[in-house]
């Protein structure tokens, strides 16, 4: 089963996002900060995390570059998922290594497409 880490410290968008993986059979754990994400990555070696840009103390762009430089999580596919929706923040996003870049408000079909066609390539 593959696993999912939710970066987001609004309940409003974690509980139907990990609604939504969870009927899709996936196993969701959550994070509320960029820090409680960094420590869920030693546990849990998600292999798709979903991320907020504004977070608590380290922002989503800190935790993905984190991620980034971990050799334990060079296949964890990252999806922004943000209010940002600048040009220069979808690239910021993608420089660091962002896989996906969703600005919010999204469909929620749209958050599943991506997240199926990510994962389906992972080992």
């Amino acid at each position: 089963m593959k696993k999912i880490l939710i970066v987001d410290d609004e309940p409003n968008i974690v509980l139907p996002l990990q609604f939504l993986m969870e009927q899709k059979n996936y196993q969701v754990h959550t994070a509320a900060s960029g820090e409680e994400a960094i420590e869920a990555l030693e546990h849990i070696r998600p292999d798709l995390i979903l991320l907020d840009i504004m977070l608590p103390g380290m922002n989503g762009f800190q935790v993905c570059e984190i991620v980034r430089l971990n050799p334990a999580c060079k296949h964890t596919k990252i999806i922004f998922l943000s209010a940002r929706g600048r040009d220069v923040d979808v690239t910021k996003g993608t420089i660091l290594g962002g896989d996906a870049y969703i600005i919010k408000p999204f469909a929620n079909a749209e958050v599943v497409a991506k997240v199926k066609q990510l994962l389906k390539d992972t080992p």
